[in-house]
């Protein structure tokens, strides 16, 4: 069952996207997480950017982008368990979920190289998720002495 039409989820990812407020955060370090609201002025549209990373292994690590609040837009998930798409083929631990009408965000591909060029920094990978996901005015999230 799909909650949204290719096209309708094409066109939220692809919209510009700004932080909703003036929060400032710092980057999780050491299984911590991070959520921002983000919104698109001129179609008035919401989004929710999420972070984790794993307590156990710090290279696990979850980048998530939702719209109307519950459906997943994008999702980029490294250093995890690697999933098998629906059609039984089996994706690396480090991979790119996008949603797919009828499917949800159930299918993986390989993480585009050229999007994302350091897997291992953790804060630059994060940029360079918002980059993707078309977030053109970063939240204000400080890099931690550690991160």
């Amino acid at each position: 069952m799909s909650l949204l039409g290719q096209e309708e989820a094409d066109r939220l990812l692809g919209l510009e996207k700004v932080p909703a407020n003036d929060d400032s955060y710092t980057f999780p370090f050491l299984g911590g997480k991070l959520a921002t609201d983000l919104i698109n002025h001129t179609e008035r549209e919401e989004f929710i950017l999420n972070y984790t990373q794993s307590k156990i292994n710090l290279e696990k690590r979850n980048h998530q982008m939702r719209g109307q609040q519950v459906i997943i837009l994008a999702r980029l998930d490294l250093y995890g368990p690697p999933p098998r798409n629906p059609d039984g083929q089996e994706i690396g631990p480090c991979h790119m979920h996008l949603y797919r009408e009828g499917y949800g965000d159930k299918w993986a591909f390989p993480v585009p190289s050229e999007r994302f060029q350091n897997l291992k920094d953790a804060y630059q990978t994060f940029l360079d998720f918002m980059r993707y996901c078309n977030v053109v005015e970063f939240p204000d999230v400080e890099r931690s002495l550690f991160s």
